[in-house]
């Protein structure tokens, strides 16, 4: 079994309702959040503080923690968990293009709307981690190569 560990950053400006959202070109493309890979040695909670800066310039700061998006493969049990934050606060500059991607703010009701195939083929936008608090602390999403996924949600 393998595993990967990995963060996704939800920044809420509340006092524009926005939601600060990353168009990735790498990996995934389409609308997500701003996250990446927990290095060695690495805190979960520092790396996503880390992959903001770096994909944004944006520190972040009072960082609240959502649960976990959790992917198993059913055949080899590789495994692939997504820990999911948020917070509304930060500073800094903006950084609107990245190697990663294109960084823009987007109203919280234009993102819940907007169509699914502007998305990543992750979805982590669209997470109800992340929309409806306290309702489920983990997701787990299993997958073959020859079926698709399953959802499984957990309180």
């Amino acid at each position: 079994m393998n595993a990967e560990l990995v963060t996704c950053v939800m920044i809420h400006n509340p006092a524009t309702n926005q939601v600060l959202v990353q168009n990735r070109k790498l990996k995934y493309p389409g609308w997500s959040f701003p996250g990446g890979h927990v290095e060695r040695g690495e805190s979960i909670h520092a790396c996503a503080a880390r992959e903001v800066k770096e994909e944004t310039g944006l520190d972040v700061s009072d960082l609240q923690y959502c649960g976990v998006v959790h992917w198993v493969n059913r055949e080899s049990d590789d495994r692939y968990l997504c820990f999911m934050y948020k917070t509304a606060r930060f500073s800094g500059e903006l950084l609107t293009e990245t190697i990663e991607g294109e960084q823009f703010w987007l109203g919280l009701d234009e993102l819940l709307a907007a169509p699914e195939e502007k998305f990543s083929s992750i979805h982590y936008a669209l997470s109800p981690l992340f929309h409806e608090p306290g309702r489920y602390s983990e997701t787990l999403i299993s997958w073959s190569d020859s079926d698709p996924a399953v959802d499984w949600w957990y309180k």
